[in-house]
């Protein structure tokens, strides 16, 4: 490129880049103030006074001005400008006097078809703010009409339409006459469903449907039947929607222009007419000759498989366990009737496992179903030493509220050593557990809590080597105050009442000490100990937590927190142990990273560092 030219864009860029940027027009408001002056403001925002000529930019003011008291009643104003430059103003000064405001003189809102019996109809009726002798204002006028609309549409009123919907303004006269009917003609029903694209057997996702062919047709309820495909994880992707009688035009061919076959004329035959066709005003104006009185919307159902064979990968590290490893490989769906399988490999220093869940759905999949449950587990931590098998068989209920029940059978096969003691053992023990988890924000919730207890029993009587009451419990909190304020706080309990406590394994004896228990102690390494200061494990269970979260900046927090609670062989023990601390949160993309300093209460010039990544629960 020729460098005069190149020399030129230059100098065009430089003048471009010093020009002084376009100022909006600022203004000032006398006469009126609250929502009136207000609103005016709002209208003269972004008014940009260098694209108008003087004259031209003091009648944009005023046409604006006035058009922002109107929609509160004033129809007559005064309004008087006084720009602070002639030529090139930056800011104008507005006197205004309202003058009388127009009040409505006549109002008529009416509703014909089955919405005139629908209370959430009457309602907005009913809450309508104005009455004749008002003053006019154009907003609640405006959002009855949106409001009307919106639920005729929500409510399946599909045929409504507004009979008059007019506001007869008389400035002259100081009156406003309203006019709104509504017609919602009939409320559609719903009818039948109809699935494309699945591979799951259609009676299972017909029990998903939280309507019945018939009902009267809500549109939350199209809304919630789409959530609960989605939350099965069958599918990679769900349309729910309503097909309507309009659609219908869609069938009709268009019009076709004659192709060469029938313009050739052929020995003095006139050439060929095209064949009629049903245009799509008349298609849609057949198909209602026969509308029944109740008229239904069918509701089409696309989706598209999930994958059947998903995996997942993940590193970490904690302070009571060092670096870990976790493999998953998950499949949501292996046949039609939507039972799925999870494997999942979890490797540490102190502790590997391996386990698998086979779920079997029932007739409501998202709420009942049987869990298969097996694996293996090898822990070698502290006094510890086991390798573990497990088999379980569960029932599973999710309740309205939340809850979550499980109704299960384990069969656990152990080969221990605790404190130097070695054992086998056999265990054969019913359970029932009931868990809640509520949070807002995965990652890092700003409200949530989580409550399980479980209650699990064992017997000699059919076969088990250890006879035993087990009581689990746990609880969680988390809350916010305010933007920058956040606390957390946390329960623990458990009790084992038996007489056979040399048979009852490591995996079932209470220990507690860590990242997530008493910060200021090792990885389980409090409970009650030997002659010689084994590990021995504990009967009982109590920790305690309080943490306090404060925001430093973005997404760094700062933490302070006391730690409290042991495992001990008798309730009431004389002392707990105790620890507190200082800590950093920062909330990376994978969930907050945790860095805590905990000084135990019970052991002087000891501290200890705690590291850890995820959420809380």
């Amino acid at each position: 490129m020729d460098n005069r030219v190149l020399s030129r864009l230059g100098v065009a860029a430089v003048c471009l880049g010093l020009a002084p940027g376009a100022h909006a027009l600022e203004a000032t408001i006398e006469g009126v103030e609250g929502d009136l002056a207000e609103n005016v403001r709002l209208y003269l925002d972004g008014l940009e006074a260098r694209q108008y000529s003087p004259e031209r930019l003091k009648s944009e003011v005023l046409r604006r001005s006035s058009e922002a008291l109107r929609v509160y009643g004033y129809y007559s104003p005064r309004i008087s400008t006084q720009f602070d430059d002639p030529e090139t103003p930056a800011e104008v000064t507005l006197s205004i006097e309202p003058g009388e405001p127009v009040r409505i003189e006549l109002l008529e809102l009416s509703m014909t078809g089955d919405a005139a019996k629908d209370a959430p109809f009457t309602e907005a009726l009913d809450a309508f703010p104005l009455s004749e002798g008002d003053r006019l204002r154009h907003a609640p006028f405006d959002s009855l009409r949106s409001t009307l609309s919106n639920l005729a549409l929500e409510r399946g009123y599909f045929d409504w339409n507004f009979t008059d919907r007019r506001m007869e303004v008389r400035p002259y006269a100081q009156s406003a006459r309203l006019y709104l009917a509504l017609d919602s003609g009939p409320r559609f029903r719903f009818g039948d469903i109809t699935f494309q694209g699945h591979h799951i057997e259609t009676s299972r996702l017909e029990s998903l449907a939280t309507f019945a062919s018939g009902e009267p047709y809500l549109a939350s309820e199209v809304a919630r039947f789409n959530q609960r495909l989605g939350q099965t994880e069958w599918f990679a992707s769900v349309n729910v929607r309503p097909r309507l009688d309009r659609d219908l035009a869609r069938l009709a061919l268009p019009a076709a222009e004659p192709g060469w076959w029938q313009a050739l004329d052929l020995k003095g035959r006139a050439p060929a007419s095209p064949a009629p066709r049903i245009g799509a005003e008349a298609l849609v104006a057949a198909s209602s000759l026969q509308r029944p009185a109740a008229p239904e919307v069918p509701i089409d159902v696309v989706v598209t498989p999930a994958d059947r064979h998903q995996f997942e990968a993940g590193v970490g590290f904690a302070t009571d366990v060092g670096p870990r490893v976790h493999l998953a490989w998950h499949q949501p769906w292996i046949n039609r009737y939507g039972h799925g399988l999870n494997h999942d490999l979890y490797l540490s220093g102190p502790e590997q496992r391996f386990t698998g869940l086979y779920t079997m759905p029932l007739a409501n999949p998202l709420r009942d179903s049987y869990r298969f449950q097996y694996g293996l587990r090898n822990k070698d931590s502290e006094d510890t030493r086991t390798l573990e098998s497990t088999v379980e068989a569960a029932r599973r209920w999710t309740f309205d509220n939340g809850w979550e029940q499980s109704l299960y059978v384990r069969g656990t096969y152990e080969d221990f050593t605790q404190a130097g003691v070695s054992n086998q053992v056999l265990l054969l023990y019913p359970g029932i557990s009931w868990t809640r988890t509520r949070k807002r924000s995965p990652t890092f919730p700003s409200w949530g809590d989580r409550q399980r207890l479980s209650l699990e029993y064992s017997s000699e009587a059919w076969g088990s080597a250890a006879e035993f009451l087990r009581i689990t419990g746990d609880s969680e909190w988390i809350r916010k105050l305010g933007d920058d304020n956040r606390f957390v706080g946390r329960v623990g309990l458990g009790s084992i009442t038996t007489d056979d406590f040399a048979d009852i394994p490591p995996s079932l004896r209470f220990f507690t000490g860590g990242d997530r228990s008493v910060r200021g102690y090792a990885y389980e390494s409090l409970s009650p100990e030997d002659d010689e200061g084994n590990l021995v494990g504990g009967e009982q269970l109590l920790t305690a937590s309080l943490e306090a979260q404060r925001r430093i900046t973005g997404k760094w927090w700062g933490a302070t927190f006391i730690d409290t609670g042991d495992a001990f062989t008798d309730w009431g023990p004389s002392d707990l142990k105790t620890g507190a601390g200082l800590g950093v949160r920062w909330i990376s993309p994978v969930g907050p990273i945790r860095l805590d300093i905990a000084h135990p209460f019970d052991i002087e010039d000891a501290f200890r560092i705690h590291f850890s990544i995820g959420p809380e629960f």
